[in-house]
């Protein structure tokens, strides 16, 4: 595999990260895509860091969701990373999920068009232009990057969404850069999402191969088989429970959601997790992670890339990452 991503969200400390993020550049990693979905870390601090510490590699977002930060400020944000890292920055962005979206007070609809606004003017900020615009969701009257002491020149700021439904698979293949592939998914789920995006595409002029197709895996790492599959069990046992667009999209029963769910609480504590694993069977995370021996998890890795993933970013599901990087390393 030439390209190859690690994936950061808040299962290690933030200085700990930084350490990882480095190690990562150093094995030739391409990038490192920190998370922003659960109610646990904010995105743009660690990839500010991510970006202070180290030299080439890129630093991504994935996802942030495009509800809770208005257009001025997004653009503003992103603009910043960029100033740290020249053309090392890329926004990953989603429509969040329920019920954290309701809980926290946020009227998800009509995700389309609030997604299709965002990027659309999103894109103009980070061009530099001077926009106005009266849609539904965005309304800004003659705004732009307000730059005086800095670069006034566009930024190259590829927009990727995170997309999982059909229809957003589809509005992504016309609107934007490129997409960021959901994890807990097998293979063959890629099958049709690339079909989606080649038909959005088409829309705009495009083909699917000037969409960039990274895409979310979890991986688990272990010289012990079982101590891989373990590690993965916890983290699926909380993402079905927490959230229903991957159990659906994993093709996971209504019958184990619901009993892993009666486990868990909201927010789900480490006990609770522990007791939830053991409901996870050994064939769902072997169907839908990259988990096991390095040669075994490199192998399942390899059947994402057959099935249309550009660059696998790498989640990893717990223990040693140092030795989840050195099995990736594109030099091994």
């Amino acid at each position: 595999m030439e390209r190859i991503a690690l994936y950061l969200q808040d299962s290690h400390g933030l200085r700990e990260g930084l350490d990882f993020v480095r190690y990562a550049e150093k094995k030739g990693f391409e990038c490192v895509w920190q998370a922003e979905s659960r109610l646990v870390r904010d995105a743009i601090v660690p990839m500010a860091a991510y970006a202070a510490v180290t030299d080439h590699i890129k630093v991504g977002s994935a996802v942030i969701n495009n509800w809770t930060r208005n257009i001025g400020l997004l653009a503003s944000t992103f603009l910043t990373l960029d100033d740290l890292a020249p053309d090392r920055i890329l926004c990953g962005i989603g429509a969040w999920w329920e019920p954290l979206a309701k809980n926290v007070g946020i009227d998800r609809r009509k995700p389309l068009t609030a997604m299709r606004e965002t990027v659309t003017v999103l894109k103009r900020l980070l061009n530099m232009e001077r926009v106005s615009f009266d849609g539904e969701f965005i309304h800004v009257n003659e705004i732009e990057l307000d730059v005086v002491y800095g670069r006034r020149e566009p930024r190259k700021i590829p927009i990727l969404i995170g997309a999982t439904g059909d229809q957003m698979l589809e509005l992504t293949g016309e609107i934007a850069d490129g997409v960021i592939l959901n994890y807990c998914v097998p293979p063959a789920h890629n099958d049709l999402a690339l079909t989606l995006l080649e038909k959005g595409a088409k829309k705009s002029g495009r083909n699917l191969e000037f969409l960039d197709r990274p895409q979310l895996i979890v991986c688990s790492v272990d010289t012990d088989h079982d101590v891989a599959i373990d590690m993965s069990k916890m983290l699926l046992a909380q993402y079905l429970g927490q959230q229903p667009h991957i159990a659906q999209s994993s093709g996971v029963s209504q019958e184990l959601v619901a009993e892993i769910k009666t486990t868990l609480g909201w927010p789900a504590t480490k006990e609770q997790i522990q007791k939830a694993k053991h409901l996870v069977p050994d064939e769902l995370v072997l169907r839908i992670t990259a988990s096991g021996t390095p040669e075994e998890a490199r192998t399942k890795v390899h059947e994402y890339v057959a099935h249309g993933t550009t660059c696998p970013i790498l989640y990893p599901a717990g223990g040693d990452i140092k030795l989840l990087i050195d099995t990736f390393a594109p030099e091994t």
